[in-house]
């Protein structure tokens, strides 16, 4: 199916921010793999994919990512990182999940948290997820895809089957499902009001204050510990019972709570 500019009400939320270009599409396999391949044929940064429904939509690892029509949004915005900026390439994964906690926080009187490195929460269930994909030529880095997916009604929910981890949308927490474009539009001013900063202690600030199971134990890696915060790299930083002081700069796996005694 052919990409479009999409509805008038999409066109209007998107009319006046500093995007390049769009590409809608009513039903798409994966708004990531449609900026990747933009991305290779030369697309600027801030070049916005988007779509109504996914059906091959990607998660972290294998997980599939549900997207079912009026339901939910599902973009992918290209962007270009400086050559300062590639130390900190895993910060642009947080980077939409941090405009997106604090999008839902101000813009919907809600209390996101973000599981590390790439989810965010609503009372502890997962309401959006990001995949970052990076491009590589030999050892020059052309660009990065920032994917996003936002549960917004309910049937966006995926069933319980399906779930490797509790999920909820946002009108679940709202009582209502707020206007699609409308969030969009205020997640991409937020996202580009931080894109120049994410290598800054601000940045990193506004990171660990959303950042869920603070002072918890969780399991990460195989690991039990607690969870501390954030390194000055963004990296997890746990304490093992031993008193052992663990760094995390991936996640192989899951992060999970450890369940609490009765």
């Amino acid at each position: 199916m052919p990409w479009r500019l999409g509805p008038p009400p999409l066109r209007a939320a998107l009319h006046g921010l500093p995007l390049c270009a769009w590409r809608y599409w009513p039903t798409v396999g994966s708004t990531n793999d449609e900026a990747l391949r933009w991305l290779d044929a030369g697309a600027p940064e801030g070049c916005l994919t988007l779509a109504d429904e996914q059906t091959q939509g990607r998660g972290r690892g294998a997980h599939r990512w549900w997207t079912p029509p009026d339901a939910a949004l599902a973009f992918s915005l290209i962007v270009r990182p400086l050559p300062h900026e590639q130390p900190h390439l895993p910060r642009f994964t947080a980077w939409a999940a941090v405009a997106l906690a604090e999008t839902l926080a101000h813009d919907y009187g809600l209390q996101p948290q973000v599981k590390w490195p790439n989810d965010v929460l609503l009372k502890g269930r997962k309401v959006a997820g990001v995949l970052a994909e990076a491009r590589w030529e030999g050892g020059h880095l052309r660009g990065v895809v920032v994917g996003v997916g936002v549960n917004l009604a309910p049937q966006a929910v995926p069933p319980a089957s399906a779930l490797d981890f509790p999920a909820t949308s946002v009108a679940h927490a709202l009582g209502y499902s707020p206007p699609r474009w409308r969030l969009l539009a205020a997640l991409l001013r937020r996202m580009m009001a931080w894109r120049f900063r994410l290598g800054s202690p601000a940045f990193l600030q506004a990171w660990e204050a959303r950042l869920a199971y603070r002072g918890q134990l969780v399991y990460a890696n195989g690991h039990l510990g607690r969870l501390h915060g954030l390194d000055n790299q963004g990296r997890l930083r746990l304490q093992l019972p031993s008193g052992v002081w663990l760094t995390l700069s991936a996640l192989q796996g899951h992060l999970r709570p450890a369940p609490t005694k009765e």
